[in-house]
C-alpha cells in the first residue's frame, strides 16, 4: 500500500508549485517538505526557482507561514513567490465584503469635504466644486458632479465614474488623471455620461449607455440606472 503524499511537487515554466494536504498534521507536513526540497535542491541548476505554494483548506498563522519560507529558502535556489490558501480569516473576509459593497448616501459633498467607501459609492446628491468623493470602486451620482471623483483608488482600473451632470474638475480612475471635459455639452441637453479608461489608458467620458457593453458584469445594483 503507498503511503499518502503530503507533499506534491510540480514544475512549471515558471518555477515549482508545491501543494501541501491540509488533513495531516503540520508537523508531518513540515518533515515531509524538508525532505523532499534537499532531494530536490540536489541539481547543479543555479538560477533562482520561483516556489509557489498553495496550503489547501489550512490555515495557516504569520509564525508558520514564515516558518516554512524560511526552510524553503534555506534550499539554495528557491525562493518562494507567494503562499496561497482557500482559507480567509474574518478579518480578510470583511475586507472582501466591504469591497464588493455598495454604500448609497444622500447629501450633497460641499467644498473642502471629502466623502470615502471602500466599494462602490452611490451618491444621491450633488458634489459641489472643491468636493471629492472616492471609491475603491465605481462611483455612481445621481446628481451633479462638479468637484473631484476618484474611483478604483487601489488600483481598480476597471472602476467607472458616471453622473447624472458630468461637469467635474477632475476626474481620477486607479492612477489615471483627466482635467475638467470642454464646455460642449448645450443647456438644456443633458444625460447620464460615464467615465472609464479606454484601449490607450486613457480616461473616456461617453453616454451611460456604453457602459453595458464595456463593462457588462458591472451591475450590482440588479438592473443599473
Amino acid at each position: 500500500m503507498n503511503k499518502k503524499q503530503n507533499v506534491t511537487i510540480k514544475g512549471t515554466k515558471d518555477g515549482l508549485t508545491l501543494h501541501l494536504d491540509d488533513s495531516c498534521s503540520y508537523e508531518d507536513l513540515k518533515k515531509e517538505l524538508n525532505h523532499k526540497l534537499t532531494e530536490s535542491s540536489r541539481s547543479n541548476e543555479d538560477r533562482l526557482i520561483s516556489v509557489l505554494v498553495h496550503t489547501g483548506n489550512r490555515y495557516l498563522s504569520k509564525a508558520q507561514e514564515e516558518e516554512l519560507k524560511e526552510l524553503i529558502r534555506q534550499k539554495k535556489n528557491l525562493v518562494v513567490e507567494s503562499i496561497r490558501s482557500n482559507v480567509l480569516t474574518k478579518a480578510e473576509a470583511e475586507k472582501l465584503k466591504q469591497d464588493d459593497e455598495i454604500i448609497s448616501v444622500a447629501k450633497i459633498i460641499r467644498s473642502g469635504q471629502v466623502l470615502e467607501v471602500p466599494g462602490d459609492l452611490l451618491l444621491i446628491g450633488d458634489v459641489n466644486p472643491g468636493g471629492t468623493v472616492k471609491a475603491g470602486g465605481n462611483i455612481f451620482i445621481l446628481g451633479a458632479l462638479k468637484g473631484i471623483a476618484h474611483a478604483g483608488y487601489n488600483g481598480d482600473k476597471n472602476a467607472v465614474i458616471s453622473a447624472a451632470v458630468m461637469k467635474p474638475t477632475q476626474l481620477r480612475i486607479s492612477d489615471s488623471i483627466t482635467r475638467a471635459p470642454d464646455e460642449n455639452m448645450e443647456e438644456g441637453k443633458r444625460e447620464m455620461e460615464c467615465a472609464y479608461i479606454d484601449d490607450e489608458n486613457q480616461i473616456t467620458i461617453d453616454r451611460l449607455q456604453v457602459l453595458m457593453h464595456l463593462r457588462p458584469n458591472i451591475s450590482k445594483l440588479q438592473g443599473g440606472f
